[in-house]
């Protein structure tokens, strides 16, 4: 099974005693959003966890404790953009971030990391050719480091329409556009471009629509087969393999205007004041009523006997 930790917070970011704590302790408990007293109790265990998987705008504060996760198999993306603080707050300087892009690369190979360029919107400074220049830039930097980069274009949730009136979704045209000159870029690279949850007629352009974090992915990452279960995602045109994310919704401090995982700054840092790095619980601890369920874990890992029956 994989072990999610970026899809609601940013954990390596702003929690990551807590992370290696868990990892010590050999368990976390997850609150369901919807369901606060429902409580997922999940073991951490390299038996049964195949993949830890991040999702971050900033690994610095893990990148020097990284051999604490050694006995892990993982997969990290990396968001990198080239907004500023008017958009990002508190993410750090992007060449601190690709230089920590680096070094987990080095430290983990390649094929376990991958850059993730999104969302990707229109605003005043940010047209079709700023895109496409600050895309070859990058890619031009991180060539020999990754092998896959993931674009998507901006969702306009109602949160980000609150935050965020002033940025739009490129359209159709603008979209082709970007595909085209993105999927150029990449094959210089030797760099594929996956789109998540985008429209199939990227395809066309050259653009990978099978998913961000798909079984292919994955399986290259950990150098092992899986015998994953059946996506079953409701979001349109996901293929990934989600789930089972031990964050929670309102609790990243990197505050941007385009997130979809915070309602407001406000409930942000009062959910941030509850942190305790100690606690099996990412915000507060245990509450009366709580029921908790331990999830059913087992590895999707194919051992070697059985990959060589399949060829």
């Amino acid at each position: 099974m994989i072990i999610n930790t970026g899809m609601r917070t940013d954990i390596p970011a702003f929690y990551s005693n807590w992370l290696l704590n868990r990892i010590r302790e050999g368990y976390v408990y997850v609150r369901n959003p919807y369901y606060k007293n429902q409580v997922t109790k999940y073991i951490l265990n390299p038996n049964v966890v195949d993949c830890l998987a991040f999702c971050t705008k900033n690994p610095h504060p893990l990148i020097a404790r990284l051999s604490e996760l050694d006995k892990y198999k993982q997969f990290w993306f990396v968001t990198i953009t080239p907004y500023g603080m008017d958009i990002e707050p508190n993410v750090p300087d992007k060449k601190q971030v690709i230089s920590d892009f680096k070094k987990l690369s080095e430290h983990l190979g390649k094929k376990a990391v991958a850059i993730r360029y999104d969302p990707i919107f229109i605003n005043e400074k940010f047209d079709v050719s700023m895109h496409i220049k600050c895309f070859e830039k990058l890619l031009n930097e991180l060539n020999g480091f990754t092998e896959d980069c993931t674009i998507s274009f901006l969702d306009m949730y109602e949160k980000v329409k609150r935050n965020a009136p002033d940025l739009r979704p490129p359209t159709e045209k603008e979209q082709i556009q970007i595909a085209k000159a993105f999927s150029k870029i990449g094959k210089q690279n030797n760099i594929v471009i996956h789109s998540c949850c985008e429209k199939e007629f990227l395809k066309e352009y050259d653009i990978d629509i099978t998913g961000c974090m798909s079984k292919g992915i994955v399986e290259k990452a950990i150098e092992n087969k899986l015998n994953a279960p059946k996506n079953n995602s409701k979001r349109e045109g996901c293929a990934c393999l989600l789930g089972n994310d031990i964050g929670m919704y309102n609790t990243c401090m990197h505050l941007c205007k385009y997130c979809y995982a915070n309602a407001n700054s406000g409930l942000v840092k009062e959910n941030v004041k509850k942190h305790n790095s100690n606690s099996p619980f990412l915000i507060g601890g245990s509450e009366e009523g709580d029921k908790i369920t331990y999830a059913k874990q087992k590895s999707w890992k194919i051992n070697e006997d059985e990959q060589i029956s399949l060829i």
